[in-house]
C-alpha cells in the first residue's frame, strides 16, 4: 500500500471503532502527516507527543483541544484546556491549591460507597436475570456522581446534567461540524452552572468544591464567577468521559485477555495495574489538538506556523519505540511512559481522581462478580473525534458464591 492511501479522518467512524491500525502506519509511513481535506497535521510518535506537550510556547492550547474548537468560545468552555501561561498559570495555581491530591485522596471511602451502591444494584439485576449495560448502569453513572457531589449539583438534576454532557460529546459520521443537539446541550450545561454560581453567590458559600473554588485566592489572585463556570464546565466534560470510558475499556479488554484477568484475580493488588495498562492500551483521550505557533520541522516536513496539530495520544500509548510488544495487554508492563493525561503545563489535573475512581470501582466489581461476557455485535461505541470508548455495554455478569 503506497502513502497516498493513508487517511487519518478522525470523524469517521470506522476510525473510532479501531483506530489502532491508521497509528502504526502513520508511525512508521508519515510520523508528520498532513490531511489536505481538514487542514490539519498530526504526531504519531511518542517522541514527538511527549515534546509537543511539554514545549507550550510552540504548541498553544489557546483556540482548543478539539478541531472544531471555535477560538472566542474555548476559555469560556474549557477553562485551562484553552489557556496558555501566564493566565493558564493563574488559574491553575487557584484550582491546584483547591483541587489538592491529599483532598482527591480523600475521595476514596466517598467514591468507593457510591460504587458498592451501584454494584449492589447490578447484584440485585443479575439475581433477577434483568438486563445489565454496563455503561448505563454502572460506568456511565458512578463518574458523574462523583464530580455532581465534589461541585454541589442537586442528586434531582444530576441524570440530566449527564444526558447534557452525553449528548454534548456526540459526532456525525465524516462531518466536521458539531451537530445543533450537542452545541444546544453545551449551551445547556453553562447556562444551568452560570445560574447555580450566581444562586452561591447570592444565597451564601457552603463547604462543596465551586464553593471553595470561588472563595480561593493565590498571591491576592482568585477566578471571576465565568471563570468557575468554565471550570465546572470542563470537570462534567473531562471529569466524566475519562473514568467512564476507562471502566467500559477495562471490562473490555479484561474479558479479551483471561490470562491477564487471572493475575488480577489471584493477586487484587494488580487492579492497579489493569488501570494503568488500559490508560496505555486503550485510552479514552484518543486525540489533542494544538496550534502551532512557529514553523517547525519533522522527519523533513515543516509545519507551518498558525497550523492545527492533531496530538495522536492513543498512537503514542502503543509505539514501539518506547513499549516493548506494544500490542499485546500485559498487566505487567511498566506503563511509566504512558501519555494519557498528557505532560507539562497541562497535565491532567484529574489524573489522580480519574486513577481512583477506576481502582476502586474494579476493585468493588471484583468482590461481586466472578466472571462477566458480552457479545461484540451488542456493543455501541460513542463517535466523537477526540474520545474513544462505549455508549452502550450489554453485559452478562456472574456473581460469585456467596453474593
Amino acid at each position: 500500500m503506497s502513502q497516498t492511501d493513508l487517511e487519518l479522518n478522525p470523524y469517521s467512524h470506522d476510525f473510532h471503532n479501531n483506530p489502532y491500525p491508521t497509528y502504526q502506519r502513520l508511525r512508521d509511513e508519515q510520523p508528520a502527516y498532513y490531511n489536505d481535506k481538514l487542514n490539519f497535521w498530526a504526531l504519531s510518535r511518542h517522541a514527538d507527543v511527549q515534546a509537543a506537550f511539554k514545549d507550550w510556547k510552540t504548541f498553544s492550547n489557546k483556540e482548543g483541544v478539539a478541531l472544531e474548537a471555535q477560538k472566542e468560545s474555548v476559555a469560556k468552555v474549557m477553562s485551562i484546556l484553552g489557556m496558555d501561561p501566564p493566565d493558564h498559570n493563574k488559574v491553575r495555581k487557584i484550582l491546584i491549591h483547591v483541587f489538592t491530591a491529599r483532598a482527591m485522596d480523600e475521595m476514596e471511602d466517598r467514591v468507593r460507597e457510591m460504587a458498592k451502591d451501584f454494584i449492589a444494584n447490578l447484584a440485585d439485576k443479575t439475581r433477577a436475570g434483568e438486563p445489565i449495560d454496563f455503561i448505563e448502569d454502572f460506568a456511565g453513572l458512578l463518574p458523574m456522581d462523583v464530580i455532581s457531589d465534589m461541585i454541589g449539583v442537586p442528586p434531582a438534576d444530576r441524570d440530566m446534567v449527564r444526558d447534557w454532557a452525553n449528548t454534548m460529546m456526540d459526532r456525525t459520521d465524516g462531518s466536521e461540524e458539531i451537530p445543533p443537539h450537542a452545541i444546544e446541550a453545551s449551551t445547556n450545561i453553562l447556562v444551568y452552572f452560570t445560574k447555580m454560581v450566581a444562586q452561591l453567590r447570592e444565597e451564601g458559600l457552603n463547604e462543596d468544591l465551586t464553593a471553595k473554588v470561588m472563595a480561593a485566592e493565590v498571591d491576592g489572585d482568585s477566578l471571576s464567577d465565568e471563570d468557575v463556570v468554565s471550570f465546572l464546565f470542563l470537570m462534567v466534560v473531562a471529569g466524566n468521559e475519562t473514568t467512564t470510558k476507562l471502566l467500559g475499556n477495562a471490562l473490555y479488554w479484561g474479558k479479551r485477555h483471561p490470562e491477564q484477568m487471572a493475575l488480577v484475580k489471584t493477586d487484587p493488588g494488580k487492579v492497579v495495574n489493569w488501570v494503568e495498562e488500559t490508560l496505555r492500551f486503550d485510552n479514552s483521550s484518543q486525540i489533542v489538538y494544538r496550534t502551532i505557533t512557529c514553523d517547525k520541522e519533522y522527519h523533513g516536513k515543516v509545519i507551518p506556523q498558525g497550523s492545527r496539530v492533531a496530538m495522536l495520544i492513543g498512537s503514542a500509548n502503543r509505539d514501539d519505540r518506547v513499549f516493548d510488544n506494544p500490542e499485546h495487554y500485559d498487566l505487567n508492563r511498566d506503563c511509566s511512559e504512558t501519555l494519557s493525561f498528557g505532560k507539562g503545563v497541562h497535565f491532567c489535573l484529574g489524573a489522580r481522581l480519574a486513577r481512583l475512581e477506576g481502582r476502586v470501582c474494579l476493585e468493588e466489581f471484583l468482590k461481586v462478580f466472578s466472571d462477566w461476557d458480552y457479545s461484540e455485535d451488542d456493543l455501541v461505541r460513542i463517535h466523537n473525534s477526540n474520545v474513544r470508548g462505549f455508549l452502550n455495554m450489554p453485559i452478562a455478569l456472574t456473581l460469585k458464591d456467596g453474593n
